[in-house]
């Protein structure tokens, strides 16, 4: 290690620069100068507030007539006064493009942190339209920001445990302090997206090998001290003579492999990826920062004063304050145990490893390691038995699909670079070259189901369609790029800002715009994928389940959508014809439909001809539909596969989420769902172009108010969108930017007025009078089509005893976090023989069902067997699966009844005895 280098240069070279040190704003030049005595109308805390914070004074005005506005409606306006003013100078400069503070500035001032402000900003929305989602797509990326930042500082703090040996030593400490400023500006000019937290924990990652193998081996703790050692060689006498000489040229981009395959092997992290990283973005940060100058350690006022020019240009948080430990960055208890979410060994005598907290960092190593270890070893290539099914083929697909993927990778790695950094392409192939493994996985095992149902192994037309295969390929990324947590709908989804900020999301529908795919096609492989893929988690199901529910709700409705097509192809050819009759709304949703039904869009099954178990294809089928007609008759159009699942699943989703805002608001009115749903279904059955451009939940809040109106219920429409607020999966730009006409946005209550019930006017008035429309069935809500095979399922009958299928057998109990007191894998050892005991123990002392003797003695009898469920089918979907256990549980109940009525006629008997003479 070279020398330590002496104090030299000014005597500020070993002073760190305080945050608000420099008040200088990049493009600040040329705004004009607030004058106070332009405000004497206003409260002078206020007008202190406002020129502390150096705002203009067109933003101090619109800010006061804020306060005026929410003051009389607000809560403890008395205590938070100052903060609310904060609040409204936050929201007003940011709706005008003018702020000229950071979010740190304004919670020193106020004296609030930063997850109670971001609930104080939110709270002043109180009509409604205090807040644009301007405003609200701000908060949603300050808050994720923070989130990330927040588990990469716990993360660093623990991290520098195992590594550092602990001394009160201020000089190492500022060491420290200067490694994590570093990582902030490394991550701050590698990334544009300073909330992706897998890149950002590789950055974290190539910056502590730097500061490792600069820092003294007497710093050092064993491990680390030993992988130091190793790297450095003993000097020969030629060596000495030339190390002044050579001091001076350290090349940092020369990464010490066997220290950061060390970190990475502690963090859980893959090397691989590290080692991409720390050559692309790491290197290229240090050589702006040119290191060269400072074989020790970088100064201390070097590293913080470019720090402090891009934090004042990002305004936002000031990411050293959590170094600090800054009250204004503390996490709140509660959310600690959050974080912590695996529970802790209750008792010393449990035996095994401690599991340590499922945090979010480990919790996506996790994810990552798993979804590389379940993905096959041909690499990007497909398999050998797949190479087959394309040779099988009347024409060969296989040319089509190479070239297809070499071009589909170039805009996707491209694009992925401009959205996430200016150094992350690489990172963009790294992604694409997964998801092409993972697609050609789920293919093959499409194909294999598709060869069973139809005894055929010719899939020519669905393997050289286009559509299908990019739209499996975008699925299979959008797996790739959840499980990094690059899609992600946390914290509100995906942005609905504009511009620039709209194009740095990579949030799903991000992945369609890429590949310049429709939402409608890409709904029709998300259910086969799932099906075709058991390895995927729970977390990556429902993301998937969320993306089919936003398609179905919005983007399958945007203009140019080839859902309008086919819908106007079904009216015009089955006149009065409904995508989806209202009679089958009582029927399961049968989940039997493939991919292959669904893109070469084959007749429905209901008109089929052909037995279930024909080994014919769908075009077969089709063509066998046509000849068996009358001749003479003219042909009738066969309907889309396609379009009548998803009205299908559409209804089934807009009655749900109606049946949940009438709990919330008309609890005292039950008869008024019914009457709601079927306004609500018309719609979209007989007027769906409303669903142009808008959303679902639109459409839905309007029909509510209407039939309340209609029928004298007293609920206004702020009442409603006050509950919609507090649904699942909500945005408030579905209520604040509603299309009124071509180009124009208003409110929802603007959209009513002016489009829905002038559209709607005489149906509507139709539920006023004697005779009102007939109502629409109630369609069946089954349980969600996507089973989570992986799941601990309770055994019945008892209430702490679960079992887990295991789902790879590279997984250890370790890696599977569980949420209980005690994990055995069969056919692993786990340490302890007693263990086995102590589960018959559990077993044998949880509450399960028991019998009575036919006799009426006390003696309990268990059951003679547990039943499982053992194809996990849902009775919802009409299968036979249940069945048995149904039975078998009302024999018992039978039994049980007969043995209780039994033992009432024994005491009667015996009392009437006792009392006969």
């Amino acid at each position: 290690m070279p020398p330590k280098k002496r104090n030299s240069g000014t005597a500020q070279s070993n002073k760190e620069l305080k945050p608000s040190s420099d008040r200088s704003f990049p493009d600040k030049t040329g705004s004009p100068e607030f004058s106070q005595n332009k405000h004497t109308d206003k409260d002078v805390e206020f007008v202190t507030l406002s020129k502390s914070l150096h705002v203009t004074d067109s933003v101090c005005e619109r800010a006061w007539t804020l306060w005026k506005t929410v003051q009389d409606l607000m809560e403890d306006v008395a205590t938070n006064q100052k903060r609310l003013w904060g609040a409204c100078l936050f929201v007003t400069a940011t709706d005008m493009d003018a702020a000229c503070f950071t979010l740190t500035e304004v919670l020193k001032e106020v004296d609030i942190n930063v997850k109670q402000f971001l609930s104080l900003v939110r709270r002043l929305d109180v009509n409604l339209d205090t807040i644009s989602t301007k405003v609200n797509s701000a908060l949603t990326r300050v808050e994720k920001k923070y989130d990330v930042m927040l588990a990469l500082y716990q993360r660093f703090e623990k991290t520098c445990k195992k590594i550092f040996v602990s001394t009160p030593d201020e000089k190492e400490r500022a060491t420290l302090r200067t490694c994590w400023t570093m990582f902030l500006l490394a991550k701050g000019r590698a990334l544009q997206m300073e909330d992706d937290l897998v890149i950002s924990f590789q950055l974290l990652l190539c910056t502590l090998e730097l500061f490792i193998k600069r820092s003294s081996p007497e710093l050092l703790l064993p491990l680390y001290k030993s992988v130091v050692s190793k790297a450095q060689s003993p000097l020969t006498r030629t060596s000495r003579r030339n190390q002044s000489k050579t001091k001076s040229r350290v090349v940092e981009s020369e990464v010490n492999v066997e220290l950061l395959e060390t970190l990475c092997k502690d963090n859980e992290c893959n090397s691989e990826e590290v080692k991409n990283v720390y050559q692309t973005s790491f290197s290229a940060f240090l050589d702006q920062m040119d290191l060269s100058r400072f074989p020790d350690f970088p100064l201390v006022t070097d590293v913080n004063q470019q720090y402090q020019e891009h934090y004042l240009k990002s305004r936002d948080i000031d990411g050293r304050l959590f170094f600090d430990g800054d009250e204004t960055v503390l996490v709140p208890k509660v959310d600690i145990l959050q974080v912590e979410r695996t529970p802790k060994k209750t008792s010393p005598d449990d035996d095994g490893p401690i599991i340590p907290p499922q945090t979010p960092i480990r919790a996506a190593m996790n994810s990552i390691k798993m979804l590389r270890g379940d993905l096959p070893s041909s690499g990007d290539q497909p398999s050998s038995k797949l190479a087959t099914y394309f040779k099988n083929c009347t024409v060969d697909p296989t040319q089509g699909i190479q070239k297809r993927l070499e071009m589909l990778g170039q805009v996707f790695s491209q694009m992925f670079g401009e959205a996430v950094g200016p150094h992350c392409i690489a990172y963009g192939r790294e992604r694409f070259n997964l998801g092409v493994r993972l697609y050609y996985k789920v293919m093959e095992a499409m194909l294999e189901s598709e060869e069973k149902r139809l005894s055929v192994q010719n899939f020519s037309k669905l393997l050289n369609d286009s559509t299908f295969h990019t739209s499996l390929l975008a699925c299979a990324l959008e797996v790739v790029m959840a499980t990094y947590e690059e899609s992600s709908f946390k914290n509100g989804g995906c942005s609905h800002g504009e511009g620039e900020q709209a194009v740095r999301d990579l949030c799903f529908p991000w992945i369609l715009n890429v590949f310049d795919l429709s939402a409608f096609d890409f709904y029709k492989v998300i259910e086969s994928f799932i099906k075709a893929e058991p390895t995927l988690s729970k977390e990556i199901i429902k993301h998937l389940e969320t993306c089919e529910n936003f398609i179905m709700e919005k983007i399958a409705w945007r203009t140019g959508s080839p859902l309008f097509e086919l819908l106007k192809r079904e009216h015009e050819a089955g006149g009065t014809e409904q995508a989806e009759t209202p009679a089958s709304f009582s029927l399961p949703l049968q989940h039997n439909h493939t991919a292959a039904d669904l893109y070469l869009s084959p007749i429905r099954p209901g008109l089929r001809v052909l037995p279930p178990e024909s080994p014919a294809t769908p075009s077969s089928q089709a063509s066998s539909q046509a000849n068996s007609q009358a001749v003479g008759q003219a042909p009738r159009q066969s309907k889309s596969n396609s379009l009548s699942l998803f009205y299908k699943k559409l209804y089934r989703l807009a009655y749900t989420r109606l049946k949940t805002l009438c709990s919330c608001l008309l609890s005292n009115h039950p008869d008024l769902e019914h009457v709601i749903w079927t306004l609500f279904q018309h719609t979209l059955q007989y007027e769906y172009d409303l669903m142009r451009d808008r959303h679902l939940d639109q459409l839905m809040m309007s029909a509510m108010y209407a039939i309340c109106k209609v029928k004298s219920v007293d609920l206004r429409f702020k009442s409603i969108v006050s509950a919609y607020k507090n649904m699942p999966n909500t945005s408030q730009e579905t209520f604040k930017h509603v299309l009124i006409t071509e180009g124009q946005y208003d409110s929802i209550i603007v959209f009513y007025n002016q489009v829905f019930m002038q559209k709607l006017k005489t149906n509507i008035l139709q539920y006023a009078s004697t005779r009102p429309p007939t109502l629409s069935p109630i369609p069946q809500i089954p349980c969600s089509p996507y089973k989570f095979p992986n799941s601990p399922l309770r055994v019945p009958g008892s209430n702490n005893v679960y079992i887990s299928p295991l789902k790879n057998p590279r997984m250890s109990p370790g890696m599977m976090t569980p949420r209980s007191r005690m994990l055995v894998s069969i056919g692993e050892s786990f340490g302890f023989a007693n263990r086995f005991q102590k589960i018959n123990q559990m077993v044998n002392s949880s509450d399960r069902a028991h019998k009575r003797t036919l006799d009426g003695g006390s003696a309990l009898k268990t059951l003679k067997r547990l039943r499982f469920d053992m194809d996990g089918q849902d009775e919802a979907d009409g299968s036979k699966s249940g069945g048995e256990s149904a039975l078998i549980q009302k024999l018992a109940e039978m039994s049980s009844t007969r043995n209780r009525m039994q033992e009432q006629k024994m005491k009667e008997d015996a009392e009437s005895r006792k009392k006969s003479p």
